[in-house]
């Protein structure tokens, strides 16, 4: 079967089990995923060194087989991750249409030098998925090594995966949207796709989020999908059934990025015009506030008092808080505004008290 390889259609969709774990697994998992018509592109993890040994770790060059497999008999491009030159070398050789740089890579500049020296003038799609920790300049770095070898924009993607932080919370890898925002920003030409399976964790939140993407004009998903993801050797949790994934593909609303409605742009420049106006003023308060907040440092400084008044800043945060609920604005966001604007009046004034 001829083998379709338009990367460049809008959403992409790339699904597959998150570990090649047996043929049978492998090419069940794959024929259903593609008979849905949903779906772009197969993936599948082929090694997997977990967190900690002792653990499935991936079943290697046997794996990358049944994928190869797998795009022959459904004829979708495929892809799997790479860490290694040797990876990379493997995966070519077998076929494969697409490879996946994954996190922890990306945050190792010389793993990441050791792929791309390896892609040196293939052809194949890559994914850059965010590294761990929520570095840009990390990220940044691993696009810009792949470009220098003359890896093209165009056979390149970003991944959004979400950042690991210490602890329990509501994702497996909280996605921090507006660094992902950022990253698409720095590289406009580079499409990027959302990866939810890694940022929920589990199934329960993966239409939120991949609707969230959708919504922020993502080029794409890569979704994770096992044929019973009750038995899955890696990430059981986060897998969705081929069947289930269908479902949740045809619920994603993916809206066009503009219109020529004349309405809708008179409409819209009016409401930007009044952001406009908003954000001017609220910059020029903002200056006020720090302008008075240097005051408030000269009189410290001059009767010798400490900068951090910790029960200012509960009385802050409390009245805040308040007036938050009365006003219907989302507490969290409040707070982290208010973090911020303290954190600058503190900087102001300890620059006049030590002048």
């Amino acid at each position: 079967m001829k083998t379709n390889k338009n990367f460049t259609k809008w959403p992409l969709i790339i699904a597959g089990p998150c570990s090649a774990e047996t043929e049978e697994q492998t090419l069940e998992t794959c024929k259903h995923l593609a008979e849905t018509g949903l779906v772009d592109m197969l993936r599948a993890g082929v090694w997997k060194p977990r967190t900690k040994p002792g653990g499935f770790e991936g079943s290697g060059l046997i794996g990358l087989s049944w994928v190869a497999k797998a795009k022959e008999l459904t004829g979708l491009p495929a892809g799997v991750e790479v860490a290694t030159s040797k990876h990379v070398e493997s995966a070519l050789e077998f076929g494969m249409d697409m490879v996946w740089i994954g996190a922890r890579t990306t945050g190792n500049p010389f793993s990441v030098q050791e792929v791309a020296d390896a892609l040196r003038g293939t052809e194949v799609l890559v994914l850059i998925k965010n590294p761990l920790t929520p570095d840009l300049e990390l990220w940044s770095g691993a696009v810009a090594r792949l470009l220098k070898v003359g890896v093209r924009p165009e056979q390149l993607r970003l991944a959004h995966r979400g950042f690991s932080f210490y602890g329990h919370g509501e994702y497996r890898n909280p996605p921090l949207w507006h660094l992902a925002l950022e990253m698409r920003s720095r590289f406009p030409e580079i499409p990027m796709v959302c990866d939810p399976s890694h940022i929920c964790g589990n199934r329960h939140r993966l239409g939120e989020v991949s609707q969230k993407a959708a919504d922020l004009r993502y080029d794409g998903l890569i979704i994770e999908s096992h044929i019973d993801p009750s038995i899955a050797l890696s990430d059981a949790s986060q897998q969705l059934t081929p069947a289930s994934l269908a479902t949740l593909l045809k619920s994603i609303r993916w809206r066009q990025s503009t219109t020529d409605n004349p309405e809708f742009v008179e409409t819209l420049d009016k409401l930007r015009g009044q952001i406009d106006e908003i954000d001017t003023e609220l910059i020029e308060l903002l200056s006020r506030r720090m302008n008075i907040s240097e005051q408030i440092g000269k009189v410290k400084k001059e009767n010798d008092v400490a900068i951090l008044q910790g029960s200012r800043w509960s009385s802050i945060v409390e009245r805040s808080m308040l007036q938050a609920k009365k006003l219907d604005l989302n507490e969290a966001f409040l707070k982290t505004v208010l973090e911020a604007i303290h954190i600058e009046s503190i900087n102001r004034q300890n620059e006049v008290m030590n002048k």
